[in-house]
C-alpha cells in the first residue's frame, strides 16, 4: 500500500510524512524527489534544458511508480511518499500505473490557507542537500500555489482532505493516521493489467445530433480517450466494442458497429502496441443520452466534442485515428493505417466537407 501525502509547499508534506513513520506500523519513507536527482546525473543536458520541473518529465513519473513497486516488494510495509501532484493527468498516469500492479493507493491531502502556506514557504530554506539540480527546477516553491489553487478542486474530490492550520504537524500525522485507518482516501480505480504483448483494442464512436464525437476521460490514464477497450480472448472486435461501451456508459447499441478504422501501432517500449479498431456505434438521441452512466473507477466523464475541439483533448495518434474515421464516415469506407497513415492507397487526409 501506499499513502500518498499530497499538497503545496508549505503545507507540511515531508514534515507529516515523517512522523507518520511512527504511526503507521512497518511504513517506510520514499522520497520521488531522489529520482529526479538521479535523472540530473543520468540524462543529456539538452533533454534537462528549458524543464522548470521534474515533474514534468515523463521518464520521472515512470521511474517513480517503478521504484516505488520495488521498493514494496523488498521492505513490504507500507509507503509513505510525500509529493505534490497538482496535474490531473499526472496524477491518472501514476495512480493508472499503481494500480495496474495491484497497489492500492490512498491519497491524502494536506491543506492550509494561502496565507499561511506563503509563510510557511517563506520560512523555508532547501537543506544543502535537496534534490535542486542545476539543470532542473525542481523544488517547488511558492510558485506552485497557482497551479494548487487550480488543482483545489479536483484534489478535494480526488484525496482525503486534512487541513493543517494551526496543527503541529504530529497532530497533523495523527489525523492522517486515523484516516488511513479507516482506509479515507482510497483511489477507487480500475485496475487494468499492463499488457505483456501486443494488444487488440476496439473503440466506439458515438455522435450526437449535431455530430460531435463522444470523448470520454479515464481515472487511471491521462487524455480523453473513445469509449472501448481490449479486446479479451477468444472475443470478436466488433462485439468487444458493444462490451465496452454497455460496460462504461450503461448503453445498449441494438446492432453491431461498422468498421471505420484499422490501425497499427507500432510499439514504443515501455508500450507494446497491437492493432487499434475504430467502430461507427451512429447517433444518439437526446433519450439515449440523458441516460448515460459513467463507472467511478474508470470514467471521471464525457463530453461531445467537436473535430477541432477534439484535437486539444485527444493525444496525437488517438486524434489522427479519428481523423480518418471521421473521414471513412462521411464516404462510407474503410482505412487501413499503419502508425495513422493508409497503407496501399491515399497518403495525405482528404479535405473535410
Amino acid at each position: 500500500m501506499i499513502v500518498w501525502v499530497n499538497g503545496a509547499s508549505g503545507a507540511g508534506k515531508t514534515s507529516v510524512a515523517g512522523e507518520l513513520l511512527d504511526l503507521i506500523p512497518g511504513s517506510v519513507f520514499f522520497d520521488p524527489g531522489l529520482v529526479a536527482s538521479g535523472l540530473d546525473r543520468l540524462l543529456p543536458r539538452k533533454r534537462l534544458d528549458g524543464v522548470g520541473d521534474y515533474r514534468e518529465l515523463p521518464i520521472w513519473r515512470r521511474l517513480v511508480v517503478d521504484t516505488a513497486a520495488a521498493l514494496l516488494n523488498e521492505v513490504g510495509g507500507p509507503l509513505v511518499v510525500p509529493m505534490a501532484l497538482l496535474r490531473q493527468d499526472h496524477r491518472d498516469e501514476m495512480f493508472g500505473a499503481l494500480a495496474a500492479r495491484r497497489i492500492p493507493v490512498l491519497h491524502v491531502l494536506l491543506h492550509a490557507e494561502e496565507t499561511i502556506l506563503r509563510e510557511r514557504a517563506a520560512e523555508r530554506e532547501a537543506p544543502a542537500d535537496a534534490p535542486g539540480p542545476s539543470a532542473l527546477g525542481c523544488l517547488p516553491g511558492a510558485d506552485d500555489l497557482p497551479a494548487y489553487r487550480r488543482a483545489l478542486s479536483w484534489l478535494a474530490q480526488d484525496a482525503h482532505v486534512v487541513h493543517t492550520g494551526g496543527l503541529t504537524p504530529r497532530q497533523a500525522a495523527e489525523r492522517v493516521a486515523q484516516a488511513v485507518e479507516r482506509g479515507e482516501g482510497a483511489c477507487d480505480i480500475v485496475q487494468t493489467p499492463e499488457p505483456t504483448a501486443e494488444t487488440l483494442a476496439s473503440g466506439v464512436l458515438l455522435f450526437d445530433d449535431r455530430d460531435r464525437v463522444l470523448l470520454v476521460d479515464p481515472t487511471y490514464k491521462p487524455g480523453w480517450e473513445f469509449p472501448g477497450g481490449v479486446v479479451e480472448r477468444g472475443e470478436a472486435p466488433a462485439r468487444a466494442g458493444v462490451r465496452e461501451v454497455a460496460e462504461e456508459l450503461g448503453l445498449d447499441l441494438p446492432t453491431a458497429p461498422r468498421l471505420l478504422v484499422v490501425d497499427w501501432e507500432p510499439p514504443a517500449p515501455p508500450a507494446h502496441g497491437g492493432l487499434r479498431l475504430l467502430f461507427d456505434g451512429g447517433r444518439l438521441g437526446p433519450d439515449q443520452v440523458s441516460r448515460l452512466m459513467l463507472p467511478g473507477s474508470e470514467l471521471r466523464a464525457w463530453r461531445f466534442a467537436t473535430e477541432d475541439e477534439a484535437e486539444h483533448l485527444l493525444p496525437p495518434v488517438r486524434y489522427r485515428r479519428l481523423r480518418w474515421a471521421l473521414r471513412a464516415r462521411e464516404r462510407g469506407i474503410t482505412h487501413n493505417l499503419e502508425a495513422g497513415v493508409p497503407v496501399g492507397g491515399e497518403q495525405a487526409l482528404p479535405s473535410r466537407p
